[in-house]
């Protein structure tokens, strides 16, 4: 029984209480995990284009771009840069100064030269020993070195968000993954005016510091680059947030008061929702290169872009003609193999129909968001990957899964999952407003029993927290679907602070 407390924290947050009492049901029946036909793979869910294939795709996004076409980067960049430090912390909290070889303290040290951050960590050894970083290095002190790279009296850099880290080093300093990604858009989705797109989803804690770095760099980006940026912000909406339960499913209470949770980056389709945009590419905030390694990249980002055009010319010229009842038997059946065979939806129902009804099923399938979604070879590299799954209508289509989705007990599936060929390196381009330029509700496309249940702790109180279906799986459930091969060398994400020793990171 919700209190009056209880109610008004609830309509500050925009939460109504239908949607509490939902979860609160959903943490005791849980999430279903999904039904799986088969992992998708080239020839099977994955189309692998030719060269003339690729440069037809590169010709229609530059066509678009000429002709005035709507474009935004879409960047969540909210995520803190904790988890790239964790050996460093742990190796800092280890009291030592000893270094156990093999580890990734021990190489990154061994390899200090190839920081993009050098300049300021010889900069806060000074402030804070006194002492440069070649003397602490001869002397043995590995492990105050690190507490200056990751303590708050140091860099703070285990503090702050990725977005605002040194990753690259140039001859002119130093660049953070925002002016990377303010680069790759000037190469990639600059309008016929010059202008450039961009919009980062941020926390509310790290705003000001975004808008700082970007009022510093987007003149020197704009005047190397000669386009102009437009860039805005958003944060995850309080209305997205979630409520936290006892390991018995009750309310979790914290200093007398309901506790609610970001629901994870599922919440972000809100965001999303927001974009004026018809097109709209989806990439995460550390997967960047420096200028020397970023032609695959600034490539493949104009295939991906031509492609999903390509396929909305077709949408378009099939709802128009079925809006307009000028179609022929024959145009019913290419219709149905465009379904079957590019946009990967298969109903065996479809059998049983007259015309109209099967005409009636192609324009609900056909009238949704878009997505063509870049997919790299599986090279043990951590991430979902692409399926065919079932939906609750029973037809299957192409699907984005996470490895939470998938029941662990079913060896079936267990199988599918472990013969992968290719996983989703988060390389997505959409097309979310309709034939006649108005936006789609993207809400109305999730799949609200695609979140999944997670046990966390607050001031060491166990507790149980629910994430919203997440945004390139669950959020978008019910959109058509491309899966495209891209190459592996478009996909470089910086997991760990040792990542930025990779070659890929290097100029």
């Amino acid at each position: 029984m919700l209190r009056p407390e209880d109610l008004e924290l609830l309509k500050n947050k925009g939460i109504s209480e239908a949607e509490v009492e939902s979860q609160l049901k959903r943490f005791v029946t849980g999430f279903p995990y999904l039904k799986i036909s088969d992992a998708a793979r080239v020839g099977a869910g994955i189309f692998r284009l030719d060269d003339e294939e690729i440069d037809a795709a590169l010709e229609r996004w530059n066509e678009y771009l000429e002709h005035g076409g709507e474009v935004c980067k879409f960047v969540p960049a909210s995520g803190a840069a904790s988890r790239m430090f964790k050996a460093l912390f742990e190796y800092v909290d280890g009291g030592t100064d000893e270094l156990k070889e093999g580890t990734p303290v021990a190489k990154l040290i061994a390899e200090i030269d190839k920081l993009p951050f050098l300049p300021e960590l010889r900069e806060t050894a000074g402030r804070l020993y006194n002492k440069s970083l070649d003397e602490l290095l001869a002397e043995g002190r590995n492990r105050d070195i690190i507490a200056a790279i990751v303590n708050p009296e140091g860099m703070n850099y285990g503090g702050l968000p990725k977005g605002l880290l040194k990753f690259h080093t140039y001859p002119d300093g130093s660049r953070t993954p925002i002016e990377e990604h303010l680069t790759e858009g000037a190469q990639t989705a600059a309008n016929s005016k010059g202008i450039v797109n961009l919009h980062f989803t941020v926390s509310a804690n790290h705003r000001k510091l975004f808008e700082e770095k970007l009022a510093e760099v987007i003149p020197a980006t704009e005047e190397r680059t000669g386009v102009k940026f437009n860039v805005t912000m958003s944060e995850q909406k309080p209305s997205t947030d979630t409520i936290a339960v006892n390991p018995d499913n009750t309310p979790f209470m914290e200093n007398g008061h309901l506790l609610f949770r970001p629901g994870g980056h599922g919440a972000l389709i809100q965001n999303l929702n927001d974009m004026e945009s018809a097109v709209v590419f989806i990439k995460n905030i550390d997967n960047v290169v420096p200028d020397s390694k970023r032609g695959d990249t600034v490539r493949f980002k104009e295939v991906l872009g031509g492609l999903l055009l390509q396929v909305h010319d077709q949408i378009e010229e099939d709802l128009l003609a079925i809006d307009e009842k000028i179609y022929t038997k024959d145009d019913i059946k290419r219709m149905l193999d465009y379904l079957n065979n590019v946009l990967n939806v298969s109903d065996a129902k479809l059998e049983s129909m007259d015309d109209d009804s099967v005409v009636a099923y192609i324009r609900e399938k056909l009238d949704r968001p878009l997505r063509v979604c870049g997919m790299v070879k599986n090279e043990g590299e951590p991430g979902g990957g692409p399926f065919i799954a079932y939906n609750t209508d029973g037809s299957t289509s192409p699907q984005i899964l996470e490895s939470n989705q998938v029941d662990p007990n079913n060896e079936e599936y267990q199988k599918m999952m472990a013969s992968a060929t290719h996983f989703n390196p988060v390389d997505l381009v959409c097309y979310i407003k309709d034939i006649h330029g108005k936006k789609f509700n993207l809400p109305e496309y999730v799949d609200p029993a695609t979140g999944f249940i997670s046990s966390k702790s607050s001031h060491g109180k166990e507790l149980r927290a629910m994430e919203l279906p997440g945004l390139w799986n669950g959020a978008m459930s019910d959109w058509n679907t491309v899966f495209v091969e891209v190459p592996i060398s478009t996909f470089n994400p910086v997991k760990t602070v040792n990542d930025l020793l990779r070659s890929a990171h290097q100029q």
